[in-house]
Order: structure tokens, then C-alpha cells, then sequence
């Protein structure tokens, strides 16, 4: 069988797993089936023969050009585009020159749909199906071959004539930074751009933000369904509540009772609904046709990512083609989403969206380098959306330089399986490294010389007039050191059970999502230990307090464990699991009891490099021309802390005494000169 002969047969394959009748020209009933597809297909003279010529309904609609395996197909454009305009006029067509044109080599297809304003060539990863089609032509209206009236809907041009905006609705308003976000992402859609990554701050609202979107694009640009990744099935629950308690800025119905949204916790597709959120795991599961236990759903995949040399590949699943979604939105997913995963990714048709608060260069290559949005930290603080932080150090020995164990000392050794108990004695010196402490090696006067020094210290050098401790999240290695953890916490400070309670995926009794709850909302637990399940997109207002007691590789993922923390909350919710006075949240404290602030693993590092000077001497400073980054950033938290501390009617005066500057463009001012993309610094003067 020679190559090209080869890639027939498996175009064939993949025409008869997408619905299509395959058929040779000598044999050709085009009433078959819905779709067929024809066989060396003769045209017009001086166009040649069609490797393949696609009927819907009766009536020709697109062509196929078939290469061998290994060709480049950007190549054939041409040739497959005079395919598309030599079928004889006495045969009927949906439209002259026929729309829909394919290159394909069996292994990789091109896709060109004539409907879209100027028609651009994709790589798709099989056939459509003849239904999906049919739906498209479905808008040409019932004589579409002798003319057409009106631009055909396709989702390209309804995203080109979208509304206005709706900014503020009943209790809603969206901040300066998801407007622009969104009005971004469709310009992006519009130009017809695959991917577009969306950068915003943790606690800034990217999930609002995407709900907002994504309700645009399936109310006004026809999109049929939208699949929304998280990293776990948690955050797929706290997601699906979002979708359902979003009010429409059209209707005020609330996403829920519009459209369905479904979380997705098995291998069935709600096909009416208009949204699916489901975790990566879970939708390669479903492609490869395998259940996967909904508990898998809740560990992130990142851990066993390095356990894969190469993903078992994916092939075409007729139950899911490749036209399931239109848009994909991939929410916090890690960089294994970009790599182990990212063929689930590619294997639909769709549109991709990336929200991150902590892109790196894998995300960006992934998403083509197209940012649309872009909103750190930084700029978060000085806006009021994010608190700032501070880093609070405890060094022990044994996290710094190890420990040495001698010869003929009695250890105790725990069945991490069974956690089972017995004691060994030494035979050798044993001798162990810091990042072996807490994995392999356990050392309960470590952890409990962190736990006491924060229990004699938190009151003193991090919260001085809190009276009870602020609520605490402390990050672990594992399970069995959370254990660890939990137990001498409770010890130390002399309190119960409901002060400090571990909250992983072998939690049993409460549901995880009710712990996260009561940590949430109400006075107990002050203390969650957790591993990585609250690391990313969970979110917990009042936590102002965040302890790490593991190193992290990941300098993304330390970004989002750090995030627990930066979220702003307003002072009567705070005192509602803080009772007391002086109960404000204006920054957040880390304690870091491992080093892990002091590597290069951060973006964004604590604003305030002045401590020690008087904001009028640092306005001062930038009066006289000082636009030093640790400057302007000092007085970028100074403004935010002050303009959260002042009464209501206050601000409106504040204009007058800075030279005619509002106090958040100041701020602004101050947050754009220390940026490293700024190509001149700003300065401020005459204030």
C-alpha cells in the first residue's frame, strides 16, 4: 500500500467515526446518510478530481484534499480552495464556492470554514461531524446558492458585533481591571486568535471575570458549550456555585436558571448543558473511555506529572467529537495542563482561555504570547483589591543544615501505609539533609520549636492588638506530617480539637468542603493544616496568617499558595470569626519556617522596603524627584492602607490637598513606575 494510499484508509476511519458515509464515485447515493462523503469526485474541467466531496442533506458542502503521511498542508491550500469552486451547476450545493475545505493527511488535518469573515486555516484534530455542519449552514437561510442577504452567524461573526459592555448591574460592578480583561478577550476572539492568556492577581476576580465572559460569548455570539477546567474537583464545586449565583446584566436571571451548568463527576455529558466544568484527569478519562473514581477528582495532578515518561495518546472518541465545545477555559491549571494534558486540550475544536495569577514561560509559549490581560500583584495592593504582606522568619537548626543521628540511638519508625509504630535501633550513623525532613525523616522538636515560638510570638511581633489568634493556614509536606502538625499545635497552645484540624484529601469524618467552611465562616477552626488542597483557588478571606512548613519547587505555585492570603475582606466579615477590637485586615503575614521566601521563587515580594521611614518623608522623597522602585512601591501600600483606614466621607477632600490627585491615582502613578514593563518611570511633584 503505498503512503497516500495508507492516508486514505485512515481518513476513511476517522469520515466513519464522525457520521459520514464514505462511498466511491460508481456507488454514490448522497441520500445514504446525512453526511456523505465521495470518492475521487470528477469536476468542472480544469479543476481536476476532488480526493473527496462532502454532501449534507443532500446537497454538496466541502471538500477534502488527501496528502500522504508527512506532507505539509499549508501548501495545498490552493489547490484544495479550486476544488471547492469546480463543482458542475447542475449538481445542488449549499453555497458556490463550497464552504468547508479540509487538508489532511490522516495524521493532521487543516480546516478552513468559508462562513467566517476572512476564512483562516486551523489544524483540527479529526472531522466534524455532518450534523455540526448542517447546523452552520442551517443560517444561510433556504436558498443560500443564489445569493446571500446576510452574512452568515457563524461564532466569528457574532463576536465582530457584540454589545456594549454592561459595566454595573443590580448589585454588581465590575473593576477597571476585568472590564478591560473582557473587552480584551473578545477584540482577541474577534481577530480570530486560538488562545489568549488572561493574567490577574489572585483575589482579583478572575473567576468573575471568566463568568462574565463566557456568559457574553454564549448569549450573544452563539457559543454552544463551554468546558471549564479546574486543578481539583473542590474548586469545581466552588466554581459551579459561582456560574449558579451569577445574575445576568441582562435579565437579572442568575446563570443557573438561564443556561445549565454541569459539574462534570462521571463519563456522562449533560448534552443540554451549556457549560461544563470538570477537572483535566477527569476529561482525558472521559476521552479514553475509562470511569475514573470521583476521589481522583480531588488530588491535583501535579504531584504525579514527573510519573509519566510520555501520556498515553488519545484518539478520536466518537461520543465526544471534536466539535463538543467551542471555547475552553482553563482555570489555575498548572504547567502539567501545558504539558502531560495538553492534548486533552487540543483535542477539541474550541477557542482557549487561560486564567492564571502566576503565568511562566511554558504558559506564555503555550498561549502564543498572546496576553490580553495583564494585572500583578503590584498594581492589585495599589488598587484595594489585594493586601500586601509581610515575611516573618523562624530558623531551626535542623531545617538549615540537617541533623546527625549516632550509632546505637533508639528511633521510632512509622508504616507511612499503616501508619504502624515500632522502634529500631541504630546500627550505623545516620545522618540526613533539610530537604529530607519531614518525608523521609520526621522530627517532632523541629516542628514543635515552630509551633511554640509562633504560639509565644504571634501576639507580639505579627498582630499586637488582636487578641485571639488571626485565622492560620499552615502548608505541610504530607499527610502524616499534617498529622504531626495538628496534634502538637494543639499541645502548645494548651486548646481542643476544633482549634486546629487538618483539612487534606484522607480527611474523614466532615467533607473536606464543610472544614473549609467552618474555616471560612466561623470562629473554629483557627488553625487549618493543610497540603495542597486550599494551595490554589480556594478562597478564604480571612486567613492572615499563612505558615510554610515545606519547601516548594514550583515558583507558580508558591505565587498561589502565597495567594491564600492576599485577599481583602471587608471589617464586619472579619469580625465575624475575629471578635474584638482593632479586627482590620490590611496585609498578611508569612511565616516562613523552611526559607522559601529567601529563594528565587517569588514574583512579587512585600511592597513596603521602607518600614522604618514616615510616609511624609517618603512623599517627601517623591517630590523632590525619587522614583527608586522601593520608594514608590512603599508609598503604593502606605496610600492603599490609608485610604481603607479613612471614614467614607473623607476621601472626596483628598484631592484638595494633593495637588488636585485622587488618592488611587497615586497610587496608580506610584505602582506603574516601579513596574519593570513601565519604559520610563512617572514622577509625582507639586503635592
Amino acid at each position: 500500500m503505498t503512503a497516500e494510499a495508507q492516508a486514505r484508509a485512515e481518513i476513511d476511519r476517522l469520515l466513519e467515526s464522525a457520521g459520514w458515509k464514505v462511498q466511491d464515485m460508481t456507488q454514490a447515493n448522497v441520500h445514504a446518510g446525512r453526511g456523505v462523503a465521495v470518492r475521487e469526485f470528477p469536476l468542472l474541467p480544469g479543476h481536476g478530481f476532488a480526493d473527496y466531496l462532502l454532501y449534507v442533506d443532500g446537497k454538496a458542502c466541502g471538500v477534502i484534499e488527501a496528502k500522504k503521511r508527512g506532507a505539509t498542508l499549508t501548501g495545498v491550500e490552493g489547490q484544495s480552495g479550486r476544488y471547492a469552486q469546480g463543482l458542475p451547476a447542475s449538481l445542488p450545493a449549499w453555497l458556490r464556492p463550497l464552504p468547508f475545505v479540509y487538508e489532511s493527511t490522516g495524521v493532521e488535518t487543516h480546516f478552513t470554514n468559508g462562513l467566517d469573515p476572512a476564512p483562516r486555516a486551523r489544524n483540527v484534530f479529526a472531522f466534524h461531524r455532518p450534523e455540526t455542519l448542517a447546523e452552520c449552514l442551517g443560517t444561510l437561510g433556504s436558498e443560500p446558492s443564489s445569493g446571500i442577504a446576510e452574512a452568515p452567524t457563524t461564532f466569528l461573526t457574532l463576536v465582530c458585533a457584540m454589545p456594549p459592555l454592561v459595566t454595573e448591574w443590580s448589585d454588581f460592578k465590575l473593576w477597571p481591571a476585568q472590564i478591560t480583561a473582557i473587552r480584551n478577550l473578545e477584540k482577541s476572539l474577534a481577530q480570530n486568535k486560538p488562545r489568549a492568556l488572561i493574567q490577574m492577581a489572585t483575589g482579583s476576580g478572575k473567576t468573575f471575570t471568566a463568568i462574565s465572559a463566557i456568559y457574553r460569548l454564549i448569549k450573544f455570539a452563539g457559543a454552544r458549550r463551554v468546558l471549564f477546567l479546574v486543578d481539583r474537583g473542590n474548586l469545581g464545586r466552588q466554581t459551579k456555585k459561582e456560574f449558579d449565583q451569577y445574575v445576568s446584566p441582562v435579565n437579572n436571571y442568575k446563570f443557573g436558571e438561564e443556561y445549565i451548568v454541569q459539574h462534570l463527576t462521571s463519563n456522562q455529558l449533560d448534552k443540554t448543558a451549556r457549560v461544563c466544568i470538570s477537572t483535566i484527569q477527569r476529561m482525558y478519562s472521559v476521552l479514553k473511555g475509562r470511569e475514573l473514581p470521583e476521589e481522583a477528582d480531588e488530588e491535583s495532578t501535579e504531584r504525579v506529572e514527573g510519573l509519566f515518561a510520555e501520556p498515553e495518546p488519545i484518539a478520536y472518541n466518537p461520543a465526544f467529537p471534536i466539535e463538543t465545545f467551542d471555547i475552553i477555559v482553563t482555570d489555575e491549571a498548572h504547567r502539567s495542563i501545558y504539558n502531560l494534558w495538553r492534548q486533552v486540550l487540543e483535542y477539541f475544536d474550541a477557542h482557549l482561555i487561560g486564567l492564571t495569577a502566576t503565568p511562566n514561560k511554558q504558559t506564555f509559549g503555550f498561549f502564543n504570547q498572546n496576553l490580553v490581560m495583564e494585572y500583578g500583584h503590584p498594581q492589585a495592593v495599589a488598587d484595594g483589591v489585594n493586601v500586601n504582606y509581610d515575611v516573618y522568619r523562624i530558623k531551626t537548626e535542623v531545617t538549615e543544615a540537617g541533623a546527625k543521628v549516632e550509632a546505637g540511638y533508639w528511633l521510632q519508625v512509622l508504616d507511612k501505609p499503616t501508619r504502624a509504630r515500632r522502634d529500631w535501633q541504630l546500627d550505623d550513623d545516620f545522618e540526613y539533609a533539610p530537604e529530607e525532613l519531614d518525608r523521609s525523616v520526621q522530627t517532632p522538636d523541629q516542628i514543635r520549636t515552630i509551633a511554640r515560638t509562633l504560639y509565644q510570638r504571634w501576639q507580639t511581633d505579627l498582630f499586637p492588638q488582636r487578641q485571639e489568634l488571626p485565622k492560620t493556614l499552615v502548608f505541610a509536606k504530607d499527610d502524616n506530617h499534617a498529622e504531626a502538625i495538628v496534634g502538637i499545635l494543639r499541645e502548645e497552645w494548651g486548646r481542643g480539637n476544633e482549634f486546629a484540624q487538618k483539612i487534606t484529601y484522607r480527611t474523614t469524618g466532615s467533607k473536606p468542603e464543610e472544614l473549609i467552611k467552618a474555616f471560612r465562616t466561623s470562629y473554629y477552626p483557627r488553625i487549618a493544616v493543610t497540603v495542597d488542597m486550599i494551595a490554589t483557588g480556594t478562597d478564604i478571606r480571612p486567613v492572615e496568617i499563612v505558615v510554610f512548613m515545606r519547601s516548594v519547587k514550583s515558583r507558580s505555585f508558591f505565587e498561589q499558595m502565597k495567594g491564600r492570603g492576599v485577599r481583602v475582606i471587608k471589617d464586619d466579615d472579619l469580625r465575624g470569626v475575629n471578635p474584638g477590637e482593632h479586627v482590620h485586615k490590611d496585609r498578611f503575614v508569612i511565616v516562613d519556617c523552611v526559607g522559601v521566601c529567601e529563594r528565587d521563587k517569588t514574583d512579587s515580594r512585600p511592597m513596603d522596603q521602607k518600614k522604618s521611614v514616615p510616609l511624609d518623608a517618603l512623599l517627601q522623597a517623591v517630590s523632590l524627584g525619587n522614583v527608586e522602585p522601593e520608594v514608590l512601591s512603599s508609598v503604593a501600600v502606605r496610600l492603599a492602607r490609608l485610604e481603607n483606614d479613612i471614614p467614607v466621607k473623607a476621601p472626596a477632600s483628598i484631592p484638595w490637598g494633593a495637588g488636585g490627585q485622587h488618592s488611587s491615582k497615586l497610587r496608580g502613578i506610584a505602582t506603574y513606575s516601579r513596574s519593570p514593563h513601565s519604559h520610563q518611570a512617572a514622577t509625582i511633584r507639586g503635592w
